[in-house]
């Protein structure tokens, strides 16, 4: 390697838990606090930020094995560095932890290479659109009509959302009425329902026919997105122009093409800090513009920003409750929301991300 390119240096990484406002649930799951884990990687004089939501216990990996591979690499070549990441795990079991791992890392190398090059990856990247449009995300099963109503409608009123998203499956014999609750909290704003693959295929058909009326157009994870062809009966007997999203627990482009290939999905979900960071997103990408599916980011708005603005077909970003209050409160530079979009800075190189360090210090883990 030529002595005039820069190398990585130092990797770091450190684990966060922070509690809810409140106990949440979903359609499978109860949770009382979010975890965050952040990666600084040096090179050149300056530091990469990344990071991922995801159990503390990726630490000692990010900083131990994966660090080792790291060090010494081309800092102005990301993708070559997380193939070689992809390529370690086979033994330790690539997907899940090692695959959060790997995001966070792949986050923090495009943001290095962006401050090495002086630009906003938006624009290193190939911006196509200058905004993101958001869709409110939330609407808990441990929520009542009132907390309910208020978050969904505030999404509506207070940032100009098109569309907001709910919980559902907890109580499916419950779900309706909350679905009729939800609708006369928004008007007409978009409305739509996530149940975290809580129901069977048939129970999630017979839903669907009862959401239709309250005009419900996504219906996310239906069920198990384990399931691919449950998920395919399910979008094939759902009234239009309702559509079944899933795509979130991909971990790498074989989990999304598997998706795509078995036509079980109007919409394709994909989550940079799951998906192997910006280098698996833009693979994701590229398969839902291949099979003309559209692509919707999950979660993690600060971290998606820059490159959601880079991909085609891509028709929203998930702003989500717990990650919007967590990015907001301990990140210089997160994501703010005015009249339904989202938009990056494009006077900070890299994703424009800092860590406060003195914020954060409280939940350190």
């Amino acid at each position: 390697m030529p002595r005039d390119l820069p190398t990585l240096r130092s990797v770091r990484a450190r684990s966060f838990t922070i509690p809810t406002e409140q106990r949440e649930a979903d359609g499978t799951l109860s949770w009382t606090s979010t975890s965050l884990v952040i990666v600084e990687i040096e090179g050149g004089g300056r530091t990469g930020f990344g990071y991922s939501y995801g159990s503390g216990s990726i630490v000692p990996l990010i900083t131990g094995k994966f660090a080792e591979i790291l060090e010494g690499s081309d800092a102005l070549d990301p993708s070559r560095a997380t193939r070689a990441l992809v390529g370690a795990a086979r033994n330790m079991g690539r997907d899940g932890l090692a695959a959060l791992a790997i995001s966070a890392i792949d986050l923090a190398l495009w943001d290095l290479k962006g401050k090495l090059l002086d630009l906003p990856l938006a624009l290193l990247l190939g911006r196509m659109r200058e905004a993101v449009p958001i869709y409110g995300s939330g609407g808990f099963t441990s929520y009542d009509e009132r907390t309910l109503s208020a978050q969904l409608g505030g999404w509506v009123e207070r940032d100009g959302c098109r569309w907001v998203k709910m919980k559902v499956g907890s109580d499916p014999a419950q779900d309706l009425e909350r679905v009729a609750q939800a609708r006369r909290a928004v008007g007409k704003a978009g409305l739509f329902v996530d149940a975290n693959g809580a129901y069977g295929v048939k129970q999630a058909i017979g839903l669907a026919k009862g959401f239709a009326e309250h005009g419900v157009l996504w219906f996310e994870e239906p069920v198990s997105s384990d399931d691919l062809e449950g998920l395919a009966l399910v979008r094939r007997h759902i009234p239009a122009p309702m559509e079944v999203a899933a795509g979130e627990y991909a971990f790498d482009a074989d989990n999304i093409r598997r998706l795509l290939e078995a036509r079980a999905v109007d919409v394709l979900q994909a989550d940079i800090t799951r998906c192997l960071g910006i280098t698996g997103f833009l693979q994701a990408a590229a398969l839902s513009d291949a099979f003309h599916v559209d692509l919707s980011a999950h979660c993690a708005p600060s971290a998606h920003l820059h490159a959601a603005c880079a991909v085609p077909r891509l028709r929203h970003l998930e702003w989500f409750h717990d990650h919007v209050r967590v990015e907001q409160m301990l990140l210089d530079g997160a994501a703010s929301a005015r009249n339904g979009t989202i938009r990056p800075d494009l006077s900070r190189p890299g994703l424009g991300l800092a860590l406060r360090a003195a914020d954060a210090e409280r939940f350190a883990d």
